[in-house]
C-alpha cells in the first residue's frame, strides 16, 4: 500500500500534475487579451471621435472649443459678454445669406 501511494505520488510530481487538466485559470488569459484588444479600440475610436491626430480637424469634435466664429459668439453670448442685439448683428454677418 505504501508502495502505490509513493509511486502515484512520484508520477503525479514527476510530470507536473499532468493528468489534473488546467485547473479552473484556463479562462483568465483569453480575458485578459481580450480586455486589452477592446482597451485599445476604445482609446482609438475615443481619440478619432475628439478630432486628435487621427481624426479630422473639422471632424465631429471640432465644435467643442474649436475656432469657428459662431461657437465663439454663442460662447460670449451665453457668458454675458455682448447682448442679444449685438448677437443678432455678429450672427447675420458671420452666417450666409442663403441659408
Amino acid at each position: 500500500m505504501l508502495t502505490t501511494l509513493t509511486t502515484a505520488t512520484t508520477d503525479v510530481l514527476a510530470h507536473g500534475g499532468a493528468g489534473w487538466g488546467p485547473g479552473p485559470w484556463w479562462f483568465v488569459f483569453p480575458l485578459l487579451w481580450f480586455a486589452l484588444f477592446a482597451t485599445v479600440i476604445f482609446l482609438f475610436a475615443r481619440r478619432a471621435r475628439r478630432g486628435g491626430p487621427w481624426g479630422h480637424p473639422g471632424g465631429p469634435g471640432a465644435w467643442r472649443g474649436g475656432t469657428d466664429p459662431v461657437s465663439i459668439l454663442g460662447e460670449r453670448y451665453a457668458r454675458g459678454e455682448i447682448d442679444e442685439t449685438e448677437y443678432r448683428q455678429r450672427l447675420e454677418v458671420l452666417t450666409p445669406k442663403d441659408r
